[in-house]
């Protein structure tokens, strides 16, 4: 489900309601700098996951699980205090998901989450499979843990706090960063400072 409106006021937004299974149409409604609230279920996995993810769509083997239209998150929480239901969740970085990121966007991932920019063959891959890349709000892991409802290991236990883990969550924040029309809220934010340096040294 998508569901946007429109924030107005100093620093105008828009703001999706955004939750899996992911349709390309919903997407497609998405551009860079737009604010995605999630909720619903969000799958865990770092590069450790990822790489044997790659290595089984590589023989034609089935995931442990079906991802296909499934929003990915890249991070490790730390273990989870009593009582409470995860610890710290903040994002890593994303590129060193890179690699394999292509290959899980054609089986079907539609959107990925981390922090920090993406190589180029991601952004290609994005724009080709219809699929968009979030930016998690870094420096806030306790923060972004309050809207976990629900942790749990479905995949790879072996590798600890990198095992693939089942959330469900309540409006958790990001940014859309790239969209699937190529373009990259980095890079724009870069042009636009360029810019506006150079209007200034006009004065």
């Amino acid at each position: 489900m998508l569901h946007g409106y429109s924030r107005r006021g100093l620093n105008p937004l828009n703001v999706y309601r955004l939750s899996a299974p992911v349709t390309k149409k919903m997407l497609t409604q998405l551009r860079s700098g737009d604010q995605v609230l999630i909720s619903g279920v969000v799958y865990t996995a770092r590069d450790a996951a990822h790489k044997r993810l790659y290595r089984l769509l590589a023989q034609g083997q089935q995931l442990p699980v079906d991802l296909r239209g499934q929003i990915i998150y890249y991070t490790g929480p730390t273990p989870a205090k009593p009582s409470a239901i995860t610890g710290s969740i903040g994002p890593t970085t994303s590129y060193r998901m890179d690699p394999y990121t292509p290959a899980l966007l054609e089986y079907g991932v539609k959107v990925i989450m981390g922090k920090g920019s993406r190589s180029q063959s991601v952004k290609d891959a994005l724009i080709q499979w219809k699929g968009v890349y979030l930016a998690a709000i870094g420096g806030a892991a306790a923060l972004l843990a309050k809207s976990v409802t629900s942790c749990q290991v479905v995949a790879y236990a072996d590798l600890g706090p990198e095992a693939i883990r089942r959330l469900e969550v309540v409006d958790f924040p990001a940014i859309v960063v790239n969209d699937t029309y190529g373009n990259d809220l980095y890079l724009e934010g870069v042009r636009r400072y360029r810019k506006e340096s150079q209007d200034d040294g006009k004065d």
